[in-house]
């Protein structure tokens, strides 16, 4: 079969469905999608709100909990305890197929009715404002994110511990307000870094212990902005820095950002990976389109934070959930296909929030049963008589959402049917609208609450200096310096809590002048979008095409440009210099 050239029929926007694709999608019987894959990650990505919280009442045991779902809401919701309980089952709430009525209108109503669970903490300790984590101690505004200890504003963190502002970190120690870093210690300020030690300012250095200010260093000590000097020199140079100083610190980063500019880049962040597009790819094999690959993923398509995943297309935060597509947060399981947060599963078809509990159609909050449809139990072979039956009727009687467009079987749950505003989602971090182009696009969008916090404290009068900090600062709400002007969606003001001060003062750092909203946002601006250009390398020769960088070493085009061409999530209208693989290892391995 040869490619296939579609027009999305959410953006209207072509694209294009190979011939491996048709075969993947013949494979576990779907049709071809209708959406384009950044319209399809969209709608999926809607359905997943991390940040968003809210105080509310337990709706079986009436104590106050934090909870993802605004009480406001048409939803019932239980807290932790009650929602894993046995003194409840989701059965109850189960309904007879109508064959007369849309199956999304129907598994709608069963979504309002079904008791949800609050929040997504799986076996955390002191971590009450965390949400889809497991097996975290001691955290706090901690997302998406496992086996943490002692973190706090964090995402996508995993096996970290006594770290702080973090964004893509797995097995660090003592890391502060850095992005996409592996296996570091004391690292500060720094992105795309591994196996860094004691070191603040770094970008894209590997196996570097005392560097200060650099980029693309491998295996180096003691340098300070790129240049090497003896141990006694370097540490005469770092002592002229004051870290607990906010002033100073703004104005080193502003000179590392000159820094960050002036240097290489590879073209995307594939390491030990084989036949691979995408970015922040590790150990790899025919993953196409790929972001937040690790573990020895293995032919994966369109898909985003995924961990020893095989066989499997369009998928977020997706761990051995093998064969499968067009899944948002799974762990575990085969065969399953539209579907959110399903754990230990086996050929789950269009489930919310279920565990333990195989052969499913249209479920939600299931643990520990099979042959479900629309959560009332069937035997093995009425289930298996009735699903072709729905399948069927999903083609002859699809849903029509508010913008007319059609849902029939094969495509994600409708992104109006969602229990959560587009904004409230990660979908606005990855894909950000205004709230006008979201209800253009048919997404709800929730209208941000009036805030009236009497701010006892601006960010101007917090001393520059950590160490002019007393304990009095624990009782202020502090203004945040963008004010609820900008669009990260900003809370105005914020408070330091107990552990958070101890952490700045044993590290010596400045008091953060944004609020938590405000530096998650400033940490995503620092990664690059899910999103690929078709680029040329920018390598001229014997230097950069702007003359800006100057190579070091001789390329395998010689003085000729280099003919190597890639695709890349660096947009051409970015001022980074992208070089391709091999200019790129010639200059840095």
């Amino acid at each position: 079969m040869n490619s296939e050239n579609r027009v999305c029929k959410n953006c209207k926007t072509q694209f294009t469905i190979e011939p491996e694709d048709f075969d993947f999608y013949t494979k576990i019987k779907v049709p071809p999608p209708t959406f384009c894959f950044e319209c399809r990650t969209r709608r999926r990505l809607s359905y997943r709100n991390e940040r968003f919280l809210y105080k509310r009442r337990c709706d079986r045991c009436g104590k106050d909990v934090i909870s993802m779902y605004d009480p406001r809401g048409p939803y019932t919701v239980y807290c932790r305890e009650c929602w894993w309980s046995d003194k409840w089952d989701p059965s109850a709430y189960g309904r007879e197929y109508d064959f007369k009525l849309p199956f999304f209108e129907q598994y709608s109503d069963l979504l309002k009715r079904t008791p949800l669970l609050g929040l997504s903490n799986l076996n955390s300790v002191d971590s009450d404002y965390s949400n889809f984590t497991d097996n975290n101690k001691n955290c706090y505004l901690v997302f998406g994110s496992g086996y943490d200890e002692n973190v706090r504003y964090a995402r996508m963190a995993n096996w970290t511990k006594d770290s702080m502002d973090i964004l893509n970190v797995m097995k660090c120690e003592l890391v502060y307000d850095s992005v996409n870093c592996t296996e570091s210690f004391r690292l500060q300020h720094s992105r795309n870094c591994k196996n860094c030690v004691d070191s603040s300012f770094l970008y894209a250095c590997r196996g570097c212990s005392n560097c200060f200010g650099c980029a693309n260093l491998v295996g180096k000590s003691y340098c300070f902005f790129n240049v090497q000097y003896t141990p006694e020199e370097y540490k005469k140079l770092v002592s002229e820095f004051d870290g607990g100083s906010y002033k100073n610190t703004a104005e080193i980063a502003e000179k590392f950002n000159q820094v960050y500019l002036n240097s290489i880049h590879k073209y995307s962040n594939i390491i030990g990976s084989v036949n691979c597009t995408g970015d922040n790819i590790n150990s790899s094999k025919n993953c196409k389109k790929c972001f937040d690959a690790f573990g020895g993923c293995e032919n994966v398509k369109n898909s985003f934070a995924i961990y020893e995943l095989k066989d499997s297309y369009d998928g977020v935060g997706q761990y051995k959930n093998d064969f499968s597509y067009e899944n948002v947060d799974n762990d575990i399981g085969n065969l399953n296909k539209f579907t959110i947060t399903v754990y230990a599963s086996n050929d789950v078809n269009y489930a919310f929030n279920c565990h333990n509990a195989p052969f499913l159609f249209g479920c939600t909050g299931i643990k520990k049963k099979s042959y479900c449809i629309l959560n009332k139990q069937y035997s093995k072979e009425e289930y298996g008589e009735t699903i072709p039956r729905i399948i069927e009727q999903m083609k002859t009687i699809p849903y029509m959402d508010k913008a007319g467009r059609k849902y029939e079987y094969g495509e994600f749950f409708p992104s109006e049917l969602s229990p959560f505003a587009y904004n409230e989602t990660i979908a606005q971090e990855y894909f950000p609208l205004t709230e006008a182009e979201a209800e253009a696009q048919g997404y709800v969008w929730k209208k941000s609450d009036a805030r009236d916090y009497k701010i006892t404290i601006k960010q101007d009068d917090i001393p520059d200096n950590v160490k002019n900090i007393n304990d009095s600062i624990l009782n202020q709400i502090i203004g945040c310096e963008h004010d609820g002007k900008c669009v990260d969606q900003c809370t105005t003001a914020f408070k330091i809590i107990p552990e958070e001060l101890q952490f700045y003062r044993k590290m010596n750092l400045p008091l953060p002048r944004l609020c938590p909203n405000c530096r998650h946002y400033q940490r995503l601006k620092q990664r690059n979008p899910l999103k690929l250009w078709h680029r040329k390398c920018r390598c001229a020769g014997t230097k950069s095409e702007v003359d800006i960088y100057r190579n070091t070493a001789n390329h395998f085009h010689g003085t000729e440009h280099c003919p190597n061409e890639f695709e890349t999530s660096y947009a051409p209208d970015r001022p980074e210099i992208v070089y391709c693989e091999q200019c790129y290892q010639a200059e840095v391995a």
